[in-house]
């Protein structure tokens, strides 16, 4: 399965570090208007945001919109909505300085960050990274049992554990052939 570029993060799991309260204020302002022109956008074409971004990186500021459908993204659907979003950005001028727009699925070792994505591959083998050990462990591999209420259900050799989400550092399918 081919992995198309394009990614958008609002919320969820992701820590990202600030390097002062101006920048990140302006940065999430632009996020926030930016989030709520791609979500217009992913509307059209019944698609759901994974992920946005907006950061420097080493050949300059990338704007990215990691974007998902149940029947999968296609070259398409990223087109689409790169054409329609850049030229929305271009039109409303959110950006004051030059970047690169990425439009992509998450791949098959896709993040999970919210609720909503734990729930979708209830069942299915994921690895998580935690910023306190359980059971003596940080990395714990197990599969979805249940997501609620701030918190994920792992079930491992071990029983079920309950991992809050503040508790996950990070999370990502097991990719088993």
């Amino acid at each position: 399965m081919a992995r198309f570029f394009c990614f958008l993060q609002r919320g969820g799991l992701v820590k990202q570090k600030e390097t002062s309260k101006e920048t990140s204020g302006m940065k999430q302002v632009v996020l926030d208007a930016v989030y709520q022109l791609v979500e217009s956008v992913l509307a059209e074409y019944q698609l759901e945001l994974v992920e946005l971004q907006f950061r420097r990186e080493s050949h300059g500021y990338v704007l990215r919109i990691l974007i998902h459908k149940e029947t999968g993204v296609t070259l398409n659907d990223c087109e689409a909505v790169s054409r329609q979003v850049g030229h929305l950005l271009e039109v409303e001028d959110l950006i004051e300085h030059a970047y690169h727009l990425e439009v992509s699925s998450p791949g098959l070792d896709r993040p999970l960050k919210t609720e909503k994505d734990f729930l979708r591959y209830r069942g299915k083998k994921i690895q998580v990274d935690t910023n306190a050990p359980i059971e003596a462990q940080n990395n714990i591999v197990g599969s979805i049992d249940d997501a609620r209420d701030g918190n994920l259900y792992l079930r491992c050799d071990t029983g079920v554990h309950k991992i809050s989400y503040e508790q996950i550092n990070k999370a990502k399918l097991v990719i088993e052939f």
